[in-house]
């Protein structure tokens, strides 16, 4: 698979989408429109007008899609972080100049190890890369309760972001970026890193209303598990920000290719 074509030096002309799942009116997104904003004078933000954490790459089918208009080059719709994308390419940004990056976030919240197959942040890059858009997703780490460390994002993605443009990555691939819960002297660098295993998060609560009915609740924290691997987990938890490389691609070629002699017909 080829490669993206590699941004200009000159990063001021560059049309950039800003996306979330936190909604409109998250603080991330804020964060990281004026990142943007430092790295171009041409940023669009079109994310969901409600959270939508959680949601994963999932598509609105069955009932419409409706858009707001906050000015002219930001909107809000009433769908998931999917949808936001998907219409932001086709049909809310002019075509006469197609979107050259997709930054999605700032999730309070890392996105790492198999969170990326839950999370609707890293569901945005998902439909950009699908659309060969290069897109980043960004996530900020943070103790469950405590408050966000903005002000680490802040010092540390517009130069991060600024080094990202100066590579380029084979498309069908996504970048996926999470800060470390720390604050900004404290973090101790970059690592690109594979991502992680942990225990997935499969605690449900049985709760009763005030009606007496039974109703149950999902999202109760999972515990952080820390392999001694060379994985995102472990660099983050030691106080690095993590850049994880993400295909598209999920086959297993080499199971594919050890099952192919056995269940394979002619």
């Amino acid at each position: 698979m080829t490669d993206y074509p590699k941004f200009p030096k000159d990063t001021s002309g560059l049309r950039i989408l800003v996306s979330n799942d936190d909604g409109i009116n998250a603080p991330g997104l804020k964060v990281l429109e004026k990142i943007a904003k430092t790295l171009s004078k041409d940023v669009w933000v079109v994310a969901p007008e409600t959270e939508q954490s959680g949601v994963s790459h999932s598509l609105t089918m069955h009932e419409p899609l409706r858009v707001r208009k906050i000015n002219a080059k930001k909107y809000a719709v009433n769908g998931t972080p999917t949808d936001c994308a998907l219409l932001a390419i086709k049909t809310i940004v002019p075509k006469r100049k197609p979107i050259d990056l997709i930054l999605s976030g700032i999730n309070p919240g890392e996105n790492l190890a198999c969170d990326v197959t839950y999370s609707g942040t890293v569901a945005v890059t998902i439909e950009g890369t699908l659309l060969h858009t290069p897109s980043i997703a960004l996530s900020m780490s943070r103790g469950f309760g405590q408050p966000v460390k903005w002000r680490t994002v802040e010092h540390h993605a517009p130069a991060l972001i600024k080094k990202i443009l100066t590579t380029t990555w084979p498309k069908g691939t996504l970048l996926n970026v999470n800060f470390p819960d720390v604050e900004p002297k404290a973090v101790k660098g970059v690592k690109l890193t594979p991502m992680g295993l942990r225990a997935p998060n499969d605690k449900v609560e049985k709760r009763t209303d005030t009606f007496g009915r039974t109703y149950y609740w999902v999202g109760v924290p999972h515990t952080h598990v820390y392999d001694k691997e060379d994985n995102d987990l472990v660099w983050n938890a030691r106080g690095y920000i993590t850049i994880t490389p993400i295909s598209l691609d999920m086959t297993n070629y080499k199971v594919m290719q050890d099952l192919r002699g056995t269940l394979e017909t002619k």
